[in-house]
């Protein structure tokens, strides 16, 4: 249960990156969005450097047994679906849309997770489902206050992502990769037709 939490509290850490990116004016930290981009390729590069050594060279940190899941220990761990998923969000959408994607990643994953059975079955319960989809909407809202419908179809994807496990043969789609996707795709399509 305190590896658990710990995963879920890193998890959450991710959101210091939305966070640094929106504070970075007021910092005068010089981070515009392309700086960001770099910084996000770097992060993902890194991750999945670190996987390829533990996979392949035989890299084994403490911090690794605490905070990859058993099932991850002979595959890519979670982590580096996570960063590889916000990377592809941050380069291929706007930041009205990577960065409340990003957020439901961080933070919209494990309160609903939290709050779930913790069993791998093809859809999770109503619960984990309402929680993800009302956490995610209120993560979204404050960047579409003006056209609220986007915040609730990114929530809707987010949801689904979170919410629908998919199999491809023996091999489970981490939803640290799809939740960003999801909520993203969703939340563009739905900019694209509500009126401003």
């Amino acid at each position: 249960m305190a590896d658990e939490l710990k995963r879920r509290l890193v998890h959450a850490s991710g959101s210091g990156l939305v966070a640094l990116y929106l504070l970075a004016d007021a910092l005068e930290l010089g981070l515009t969005w392309p700086r960001f981009q770099v910084l996000m390729v770097v992060l993902a590069l890194g991750a999945v450097v670190l996987e390829v050594l533990r996979l392949y060279v035989g890299l084994e940190w403490w911090l690794y047994e605490k905070l990859t899941r058993e099932y991850e220990q002979n595959q890519f761990a979670g982590y580096g679906y996570y960063m590889v998923s916000m990377t592809i969000v941050v380069l291929l959408f706007p930041e009205d849309i990577a960065l409340p994607a990003m957020l439901m990643l961080a933070i919209g994953d494990p309160i609903a997770g939290y709050v779930s059975a913790d069993t791998l079955t093809r859809f999770k319960d109503r619960k984990t489902l309402v929680t993800m989809f009302v956490v995610s909407t209120l993560l979204a809202l404050p960047f579409f206050l003006e056209t609220p419908l986007v915040a609730v179809a990114a929530a809707l994807g987010a949801t689904i992502a979170d919410g629908i496990t998919i199999r491809v043969r023996e091999f489970v789609v981490d939803d640290n990769l799809t939740i960003p996707l999801y909520a993203a795709v969703l939340g563009s399509v739905a900019l694209a037709i509500v009126p401003a």
